[in-house]
């Protein structure tokens, strides 16, 4: 048998097993070493082939549909430098467990580290931020060599989306001519033609004895908490909440935790915690016994200094995800276990528990931070605390909102109060960085109909050319630009009190007028005048089609004594209300 016809054997038996695999969704970037896979992919009528020419924002885009789906997605790209940018996304994808199957192309052997063109290590290049990397045999057609190429995708398949769910690495070394033979034949398997081997995952749980334990443990505590951060599963908010009320112990929710929106209860939701616990008094007041802690680390910086201010006491953490989400040391219990089944079960170990003191203190301190929120409505001018204090009330039932990190996701975690629009909250929170968010969200959107993208103008700035596969694709998008012409989160960082280079070196002013670069991408452009103009223009979305960006101009150093003037304000309404409650 010729090189060809081995070269397409042993790629299509692949390509057939990524679908078997459950994967529908391939981002592709052109390249020539790639030539191969990227023909046979194009060739199988269910797989959906998206192309993006810039492997950065390819990865992010892939990253967003991943995300949307909870299924992997995989990524393809040639040799080289175009295999080092997928990196930021695969770091993303790490950190925030959300699977990808990456393949790259490769040199073959006889042609590494001889000075070959377009040729780089690309052996273990993510090094621990995939969970699996397999350097791939050159192809051949014996039925060894094609049940192996099989066996991989489904193993890779499988470990992507296994608890932890991340990234996984094949790299495929490819020898010339790299022209495959196609034809109606292509996907014809010889054996197993619904796939060649099923993995099945099981969820993380513990036994008997352990949930015994800790029921007696919380049963014992009346000023109990749960925290809950990131969360992706759909039936967690249902079962935390019915938890909340057996406990009769109050959820602080992070905005990714999916549980201050949606037709849960909301009784026991406390949202406003970002503010109120930068109060001494407060935090004095509702120290609590015991911590049961969800999901990934909050974006609160004010209740990450609660909980370490209270080490004391204990904090069980329960990941489902087997991992380590505990950077201060605080946990006294690590459990390895489902959330949602945890929730469940833990509640047939328990008793419901009389209504207490303690949680009515968490709910009047949050209804008191609430009211006197409420003042922000009336701001005339453009800023960014009222622009998310009203996104619940301007956003369609259903919508799905990605919020882009520095100040916007901030600011959503302060102002994003509880409704029941069953709005989905993203970000990429996993690194934590602005790079790839207008692919990441892009790419959501797919898969997340009503796609709203909240994010800075650096942040935008960022990857603009990520715009290019909503162009492409036609996939409708409406993204709010808040501009305040540079890094607005560093005004709240030690750094603002240094003035002397400080806009140099951190606010960083672009002064870009993007209307220029949406309209090169066909978008829409509308710079926002104000409330009454955005109000009008956001209500008009639900039929908007393609790229849509609205953006509202504001200023950093407003928006900075605006936020400081409210914490004042709230903080001395909250130490009157613990003084009388003493």
């Amino acid at each position: 048998m010729n090189h060809q016809e081995s070269l397409t054997a042993y790629i299509a038996a692949f390509v057939a097993e990524l679908f078997s695999s459950g994967i529908t969704d391939v981002v592709v970037s052109p390249g020539s070493r790639s030539t191969p896979m990227a023909m046979v992919m194009a060739e199988h009528p269910q797989l959906n082939v998206h192309i993006h020419v810039d492997e950065r924002s390819a990865a992010f885009f892939a990253l967003g549909m991943a995300k949307a789906s909870n299924r992997p997605v995989a990524i393809l790209c040639t040799s080289g430098s175009a295999a080092a940018n997928y990196f930021p996304a695969i770091v993303e994808a790490h950190y925030s467990r959300v699977p990808l199957v990456v393949l790259t192309a490769d040199r073959p052997h006889e042609l590494r580290e001889v000075g070959a063109p377009q040729a780089i290590d690309q052996i273990h290049l993510y090094g621990k931020h995939v969970k699996w990397f397999a350097e791939m045999a050159l192809p051949e057609e014996n039925m060894e060599i094609i049940r192996y190429a099989r066996t991989v995708c489904a193993r890779a398949a499988a470990i992507a989306t296994q608890a932890p769910s991340g990234p996984v690495h094949l790299n495929f070394p490819f020898r010339e001519p790299l022209i495959p033979k196609l034809d109606d034949a292509l996907f014809q398997l010889a054996e197993r033609q619904k796939g060649y081997v099923k993995v099945q995952n099981g969820d993380l749980t513990i036994d008997h004895e352990h949930f015994q334990e800790m029921a007696e443990i919380v049963m014992g505590k009346e000023r109990g908490i749960i925290v809950c951060g990131n969360m992706a599963d759909n039936q967690f908010a249902e079962a935390v909440t019915q938890l909340s009320k057996v406990l009769n112990f109050p959820i602080l929710a992070d905005p990714l935790s999916q549980l201050r929106s949606g037709k849960h209860s909301l009784e026991n939701v406390i949202e406003t915690y970002d503010t109120f616990l930068r109060n001494e008094d407060a935090k004095t007041f509702l120290k609590p016994d015991v911590v049961l802690r969800f999901g990934a680390m909050p974006i609160s910086k004010a209740l990450s200094i609660f909980l370490k201010e209270n080490h004391a006491v204990e904090q069980i953490v329960i990941d489902g995800g087997g991992g380590w989400r505990d950077p201060a040391a605080l946990s006294t219990n690590m459990l390895f276990c489902n959330e949602t089944i945890f929730c469940e079960k833990l509640v047939t170990f328990l008793e419901t528990k009389s209504s207490s003191g303690y949680m009515q203190y968490w709910k009047k301190v949050n209804r008191l931070t609430k009211e006197n929120m409420a003042p922000i409505k009336d701001l005339t001018a453009l800023s960014e605390g009222k622009l998310f204090y009203q996104l619940a009330d301007m956003l369609p039932e259903g919508a799905t909102l990605f919020v882009g990190n520095s100040m916007p996701i901030r600011d959503l975690d302060s102002f994003f109060l509880n409704n029941d629009k069953s709005i989905k909250v993203m970000a990429n929170r996993g690194a934590n960085g602005i790079d790839g968010t207008v692919s990441t969200a892009i790419g959501a959107a797919l898969y997340s109909k009503s796609l709203y993208l909240v994010l800075g103008d650096l942040t935008f700035f960022h990857d603009l050319n990520g715009l290019i596969a909503a162009k492409l694709y036609n996939i409708d998008i409406n993204i709010i630009l808040v501009n305040n012409n540079g890094g607005g989160i560093f005004s709240f960082l030690p750094q603002s009190e240094h003035p002397k280079n400080f806009e140099l070196l951190f606010g960083t002013p672009l002064d870009i007028e993007f209307e220029h670069a949406v309209r090169m991408f066909t978008g829409k452009f509308t710079k926002i005048k104000d409330w009454d103009h955005l109000d009008k223009e956001m209500k008009n979305t639900i039929e908007n089609t393609g790229i849509n960006v609205f953006e509202v101009v504001t200023k950093r150093d407003s928006n900075r004594d605006q936020h400081r003037e409210f914490w004042q304000s709230v903080s001395q309404e909250i130490s009157i209300f613990v003084k009388g409650a003493q």
